[in-house]
C-alpha cells in the first residue's frame, strides 16, 4: 500500500512539474535570450565608440607585439659529437 501511494504521488508530482514547466520555461528562455542580446548590443556600442575615438590614419602600420630575441649558443665542436667522414660511393 506505501509502495503505490508513493508512486501515485510521484507521478502526480512529476506531472505538476511538466505543466509548470510549459508554463514559466518560456519566460526564463526569453529573459536569458533578451540579457545576452542586451549584452551584444553593449559591446557593440563600446566596440563602435572605440573606433570612433582611435582611427589610425590609412597606411600606417602597427606592431602590437614584438617576440623578444633569444641569443643563439654557438656550438663548440667538443660538444658537438662524434663526427664521421662520409664518402659517396657510385654504382657503375
Amino acid at each position: 500500500m506505501g509502495l503505490l501511494k508513493f508512486l501515485f504521488i510521484a507521478i502526480c508530482v512529476l506531472y505538476l512539474i511538466r505543466i509548470l514547466a510549459r508554463i514559466f520555461l518560456p519566460f526564463l528562455f526569453k529573459k536569458v535570450v533578451n540579457n545576452m542580446h542586451q549584452k551584444m548590443n553593449n559591446q557593440q556600442e563600446a566596440y563602435q565608440k572605440y573606433q570612433g575615438t582611435y582611427q589610425k590614419p590609412e597606411g600606417t602600420v602597427s606592431v602590437d607585439y614584438v617576440p623578444p630575441v633569444k641569443p643563439h649558443k654557438q656550438v663548440k665542436l667538443d660538444d658537438a659529437g662524434e663526427f664521421v667522414d662520409y664518402e659517396e660511393v657510385k654504382e657503375k
